[in-house]
């Protein structure tokens, strides 16, 4: 099976560290390479152009792939496309920018003037929608730059910290779209089982960030006390020990409360405890 992933961009070193960091990994690093294997015998990746992923996951071929739901959105493939997952990787908002304080909304925008974009769907749409005529110009890099060239008065183009409009004395006017990293697959591939394999242990990686798997040893008197407050996905396991009356209870938490919860877990008798990360939480 073939699964797309950015060659270029802000969305391709996330996406192959997460495929990474997931459990799967490329078997060859030939830069000039195109179709590459990975430890999953029936999964061979093919690196695309990120904008480019929608539509050719779309035509059935290449069954997967990981792409930014801009792109999805501005591809118009969307329809013959199912979004699996959102990685929470690559996060930002597409918006329309403007040379600082020369406008202070859309509203403000006159008729006529020029937008540089690769979003030319979207930028178009979005106008339309606000009764704006304006004069789309296409550009395929450094959008942020084109007011300063004199090449369009405003831009559409994607923003994460504001930081790179900033820096070319542009500011944001109004948000179009949030966007984030997306498992797209085409609709006749969506139930297919490696798609659904590869969704699991990907959607497993995820669930897994933040979550701590927390075993402890608890006298037998006092096990309802502790499991009166150990937090768990469904229930807390308890198991009792081969010798004394003991038993082990193990649960998986989130990190953020670990430092009270130990305190009252230790309060309410616990003992020996031990917490270990998670690579995947499959549910």
């Amino acid at each position: 099976m073939l699964f797309a992933v950015p060659n270029k961009g802000r969305l391709m070193e996330p996406a192959l560290r997460l495929l990474e960091l997931a459990g799967i990994d490329l078997l060859a690093s030939d830069e000039r390479s195109i179709i590459l294997p990975t430890t999953w015998p029936d999964l061979n990746i093919v690196r695309l152009r990120p904008e480019d992923i929608p539509q050719i996951v779309a035509a059935g071929n290449v069954a997967a792939g990981i792409t930014g739901h801009d792109y999805v959105v501005e591809s118009g493939a969307d329809s013959d496309l199912v979004e699996l997952l959102d990685l929470k990787i690559g996060r930002g908002s597409i918006v329309v920018a403007a040379v600082k304080g020369k406008w202070r909304s859309v509203d403000d925008l006159p008729d006529g003037i020029k937008v540089a974009t690769k979003y030319i769907n979207l930028a178009s749409k979005f106008f339309e929608e606000r009764n704006k005529r304006v004069r789309i110009v296409k550009v395929s890099g450094s959008v942020e730059v084109m007011p300063m060239l004199g090449v369009a008065d405003v831009v559409v183009d994607v923003m994460a910290t504001g930081t790179t409009l900033a820096l070319h004395g542009l500011e944001p006017l109004e948000k179009i779209l949030d966007t984030s990293a997306r498992l797209v697959a085409g609709r006749a591939w969506a139930d297919h089982y490696v798609v659904r394999k590869l969704a699991a242990y990907i959607n497993g990686y995820l669930n897994a960030q933040n979550k701590r798997m927390v075993f402890l040893n608890v006298p037998a008197d006092r096990i309802a006390d502790v499991i009166s407050v150990l937090p768990a996905l469904e229930s807390p396991s308890v198991a009792r020990l081969a010798r004394g009356d003991m038993y082990e209870v193990f649960s998986v938490v989130d990190e953020d409360y670990l430092p009270d919860l130990i305190m009252r877990l230790k309060a309410a008798g616990a003992r020996d405890v031990v917490i270990v990360p998670l690579d995947k939480l499959i549910k």
